[in-house]
Formats: C-alpha cells, structure tokens, sequence
C-alpha cells in the first residue's frame, strides 16, 4: 500500500505530465513547482532541491544556450550562410549543403538558435524556388538532431548521461566521457541519416501549403476591409467609443487613412471620414458586422489590399515561451511587439474562432501585421523565433 510520501509523489508526477501534455504552464514553471511540493512535504531535502540549480551538467547547458543565442542575435554566422547557400541551384544541392553544415554546427552549438538562424534562409530559398517548406523545415530539424549526437556538449541528453556517470558509485573509478567519445557511434548515424536526407526527403515529404503561401493568395480569407460611411456617426468616435474593440470573432487589427496605415490599433484613436478598418479573425462573419454596424460598408468588396509596406510575417511560439499559456488577449501583442495577430496555426491546421480567446502553446505559428517597430521590439526576445515575412 502507498505510503503518504508515495501518493504526494505520484500526485506530483501525474501533474508534471498532464501540464507538459496540456501546456498548462511552462516546462520549467511546471518542474519548479513539482519540486518546490516535494520540498514542503520533507521529501526532499533543501540540500536535494538546491544540488539540481548547482549542477555542472546544468550549468554548462545554460552556457551553451547562452552562446547559441549570441550567435544568433549577432549575426555572425549569417555571411557564411549567406555564401554557402546562395550557390545551391537545385533541391538535392541545398539538401546536401544545409544537412552538412547543419549537422557539423550542431556538433558543438545548441539545436534551437542554430535552426532559428536556418529558417529564413531554408524559406527564401523554397520560394525562390518553388519548392514546398515542408520538403525543407523536418530536414532541417533531423539534421540538427543528428549532429548533436556526435559529441558530449551536442545534445543535453549526453551531458545529463555524462553528469549521472560521475554521479554513480556502483562501478568504482568509471571514467567519465570525453567530448568525442560519441563520435563512434555518432558519425555513422549522421552520414546514414544525412545520406537518407539527401537522397529520398523529398519523395517521401508532403508538400503542403506554407502559411505564408496561403496568406499571399488567399488574403481574404484572413483580412477584410470594411469603409466608414461618410454619414456615418463613427467620425469623431473613438475605435472603444464605436464598440470595434471587443466583436464577435474579430478584432480590427489595422486602419487606413489616406497614405498611412495605423497598426495595431489604440482604443483610444479617433475614427475619421474614409478611413478604411481591416479586421482579422473569422471574416466569415463580416457581413454580419456590416449589417449591425450602419456605419460600416464593405470595401473593393472587402479584398484587403497588401500594399505601401504592409508587412506579414510568420513567427513560431518557442518552448521557453512567456507567451505559452496566455491566450492571445493576454498576450498583449500589439503593444509588447507593435504587430497584430490575423492568424493562429496549430499542427499544420489553421484554429478556427475568435483568436483573442485562444490559448498559445509552444509549437503555435502566428501570423503577424507588423508595425514600424517590430524589428527593434523583438530584436532579442526569447518568445518567438522569426520563420518568414513578405514585404510590399
């Protein structure tokens, strides 16, 4: 029979998987927690509790996080990519040129910012060349997974194991491993799996639409322009005033006025004669808000016109994300990164509804209308990592 210190444990084991599977909170919020439960009940020692923060294999992960993320905010490893990848004319040669260098680097830098600094180039590249992202973005990943295994500081995975072993007092003087000693098994598994890459990813991949693809050709099914009536009693309103702050599944994400475009949206800004609102979200449900809305009309039949700089961009939600577990609302977007959200897709599938109400997870790609400042705001952040943007 359970003891009382056995049901707590197991209550806290239970927990840690359903909030990892539900993405609940974060994964490093959910694991301080568990421990913190353990500690309150005497089932770890606070010697215990704090010998996990001192540890060596744990602090050299964070180095390496460290490192990774300052390649990645600096930049220097962009001119070789630059180089390296404009020279790749077919699909084969940019398979095998990314998987090398991809594998190589991975050795040595953590997987998450090395495939951060890749995304751009693999995107600009499949459309330049119309090939699907899909047939690139799981070879990336793969190859990164493969280098890591080739050397001790490659993966986490290998540095806990290391760590463990120098823990262990079951075999006396067990040495410990060097930084090449995976390299034996490691190098084989990554000229197989490169050369499998290479040769049969693209038979063997799906070619599914990019989101970005779909934005650019199928806009209307994530933006509307409506117009203000000139006998409108909008004019002089505030965007709160007029009631557009909190519609049934939209959220006026832009306004145009004349040659400038206001994004995102401030309640408080005053609606004028002509201006033009664009809404995001269910634009199935645009007639709806034009027939409530006397003051509204649909305009150029609601087609939203990408133009005078409009900028869409795509970004993936990372695991380490303070963004995961908030909805989109509480999220406060627009005024952290001046940029709106128009989309939301989860698993390959774009999420139905009204997007301030759903909850982010790690892994969610955002469809984003960037503002003037986007770039600067989001310069350093650890919430999203940039896959795509088109500019017109």
């Amino acid at each position: 029979m359970l003891t009382f210190e056995g049901i707590i444990v197991l209550a806290v084991i239970i927990f840690i998987i359903v909030s990892l599977y539900t993405g609940l909170t974060g994964p490093a919020y959910t694991f301080i927690a568990g421990i913190l439960v353990l500690g309150m009940f005497g089932i770890l020692t606070p010697a215990e509790i704090l010998s996990g923060f001192a540890n060596e294999q744990i602090l050299i992960i964070l180095m390496l996080l460290m490192i990774g993320e300052m390649i990645r905010n600096t930049g220097v490893l962009e001119g070789f990519f630059d180089y390296f990848f404009k020279r790749a004319k077919t699909y084969r040669g940019f398979m095998t040129r990314m998987v090398l260098s991809v594998s190589t680097l991975s050795a040595f830098l953590n997987n998450t910012p090395l495939v951060a600094i890749l995304m751009p180039y693999v995107n600009t590249w499949s459309q330049r060349n119309k090939v699907s992202p899909s047939k690139l973005r799981i070879p990336l990943s793969y190859a990164a997974i493969l280098g890591g295994t080739a050397t001790l500081i490659g993966t986490s995975t290998n540095l806990i194991v290391n760590g463990l072993v120098q823990a262990q007092t079951v075999i006396p003087g067990f040495a410990t491993f060097d930084i090449f000693d995976f390299a034996w098994a490691g190098l084989p598994m990554i000229v197989l799996g490169s050369l499998f890459l290479i040769f049969f990813s693209n038979k063997l991949l799906p070619s599914r639409r990019d989101v970005m693809d779909d934005f650019v050709e199928n806009t209307r099914r994530y933006l509307v322009e409506t117009r203000i009536r000139s006998e409108s009693s909008f004019p002089g309103k505030s965007v709160k005033q007029a009631e557009l702050r909190s519609l049934k599944g939209l959220f006026l994400a832009e306004i145009i006025r004349g040659d400038t475009r206001l994004r995102p949206v401030n309640p408080n800004e005053i609606l004028q004669k002509e201006d033009v609102l664009v809404f995001a979200g269910d634009t199935n449900t645009i007639a709806e808000l034009v027939k409530t809305r006397s003051g509204l009309e649909l305009s150029e039949l609601g087609m939203y016109r990408r133009k005078d700089h409009t900028e869409a961009i795509e970004v993936v939600i990372s695991h380490n994300s303070n963004l995961a577990g908030n909805t989109v609302k509480e999220a406060m977007i627009r005024s952290k990164y001046d940029a709106a959200v128009v989309a939301l897709h989860r698993n390959g599938e774009r999420i139905a509804g009204k997007l301030g109400h759903i909850r982010l997870r790690p892994g969610d790609v955002l469809l984003l209308i960037a503002g003037n400042d986007f770039d600067k705001l989001s310069m350093n952040t650890q919430d999203f990592y940039l896959i795509s943007r088109v500019k017109d």
